[in-house]
């Protein structure tokens, strides 16, 4: 034998048992017209009681409905589905529901466009959160390859300040200085804009290219002019133009599974477009009796290396709900170059060959997702350099002393979604060691075409 089995909700198996009592309150109330007339009047006060009830379950029904809608709309709204002004105008106190004739007729409001009217619909605002997030982040970190052309502008300044004690002289009984006793300050600002393009050649390669240019204006102060300690020169100098290009690639290894990361292989070159430092012409300000040259600047600023570098790195993305992990690590081989004068000197002319110190760097942070729109993240980054080295015709290599860096960068970034297509990224570096900034400010707007 087979059985049927009927599953009833319970506002239906309600709204039965009311009409049901409606319904066999009826029939006695038409049998009961010649009945006494104490009965008619018992009847009719429990018709009308009847009718109440049904009117108020009508209405709670309708709130109840009206409130679930209010909640799914704020469980979107978090996760960032819908505009606040869309779910602003969803929370708005409920007014007063105008009683119903019947429950039949009593209907639900119509679902509103935007609003998730289920807990599975929360759920998957919430997972649409997260997948922009992700994607923002690992456009950053050149992880994302599920996009044909990326066209990105960015803004940087960076912000430099070195002082400097020098002594020239000797100290005679142990506790007197004799000679000269100069303050050397150097400040530098940098603005950088960079205009680049990214190709997704496939589901795991994509081409990148940055064009720089770069602008800056150095700063030179030196205390103790003209031999009185007190007196301080200052001179500045500027230069701009086009900086040094970078062509890249990045290529997917791993794709992210279960505690494994998503991990990407980093390669690129760039070519010294820019003008190199060396060969630069010097102005001499200052020379002591013997003819010493005390105070000299350029009479430009570079914007380039001046030598061919190529660099590998790899790249790994981790997402851990509400967090998404990020990190990098690498080194840079610079070439070596040749150029007809090396010498800061103006009055010497010395050319030769320089071989820029090969660098290390690595970075980490996370990001947070606030919604699907914006996100939050923090960083370290932090790059060793070696000493340069310099030969002049004739002569063997020599290392530069002071010429090797250790530069690490605290970093805050805040990305907010102003298009499907576009985003906006601010980013505020600040320098924990003397090579480094002292802090650097950037913005980015990378367009999906």
């Amino acid at each position: 034998m087979i059985r049927k089995t009927t599953v009833v909700s319970l506002p239906a198996l309600r709204l039965a048992i009311l009409t049901a009592l409606g319904a066999s309150l009826a029939a006695p109330l038409a049998s009961a017209q010649t009945g006494t007339p104490a009965d008619q009047a018992e009847l009719r006060q429990l018709s009308q009681q009847l009718a109440e009830l049904k009117t108020a379950y009508a209405q709670e029904v309708r709130r109840l409905r009206e409130l679930d809608m209010q909640v799914q709309a704020l469980q979107a709204r978090l996760a960032g589905k819908v505009p606040a002004a869309v779910t602003d105008s969803a929370v708005a106190p409920v007014a007063a529901v105008p009683a119903a004739p019947s429950p039949a007729t009593a209907q639900p409001p119509p679902t509103q466009e935007g609003y998730a009217s289920t807990a599975a619909e929360a759920e998957q605002a919430r997972s649409e959160a997260m997948s922009r997030s992700v994607a923002d982040v690992k456009r950053q970190t050149r992880t994302l390859f599920d996009q044909s052309l990326v066209i990105e502008n960015s803004l940087t300044y960076n912000r430099y300040d070195r002082k400097q004690l020098t002594l020239n002289g000797f100290l005679a009984l142990d506790a007197i200085f004799l000679g000269n006793i100069a303050i050397e300050n150097v400040e530098s600002d940098t603005l950088n804009y960079n205009l680049a393009a990214r190709w997704g050649i496939g589901p795991r390669l994509s081409l990148n290219m940055d064009v720089p240019y770069v602008a800056r204006k150095t700063v030179y102060q030196k205390g103790g002019a003209g031999g009185a300690a007190a007196a301080i020169a200052q001179e500045e100098t500027t230069g701009s133009g086009i900086g040094d290009v970078t062509l890249s690639a990045n290529y997917l290894l791993l794709p992210e599974q279960g505690s494994r990361p998503e991990t990407v292989l980093n390669f690129g070159v760039t070519a010294p477009t820019g003008r190199e430092p060396y060969g630069i012409p010097w102005t001499v300000l200052e020379r002591d009796d013997d003819d010493y040259v005390r105070f000299a600047i350029p009479d430009e600023q570079p914007t380039g290396n001046g030598v061919w570098q190529a660099s590998i790195g790899v790249s790994a993305v981790k997402t851990t709900d509400p967090a998404i992990l990020f990190g990098n690590i690498g080194y840079t081989y610079s070439f070596e170059a040749s150029f007809d004068d090396l010498d800061t000197n103006p009055d010497t002319v010395n050319p030769g060959d320089v071989k820029l110190g090969d660098s290390f760097y690595y970075g980490a942070g996370v990001a947070f997702a606030f919604n699907e729109r914006t996100s939050f993240s923090m960083s370290l980054s932090n790059r060793l350099s070696a000493r340069a080295q310099t030969r002049y015709e004739g002569s063997p290599w020599r290392k530069v002393i002071g010429s090797d860096a250790n530069a690490a960068m605290f970093n805050l970034g805040v990305t907010h979604a102003l298009s499907p297509e576009a985003t906006i990224v601010g980013i505020l570096g600040i320098g924990l060691t003397p090579d480094a900034p002292d802090f650097s400010l950037g913005f980015r707007i990378p367009y999906s075409l």
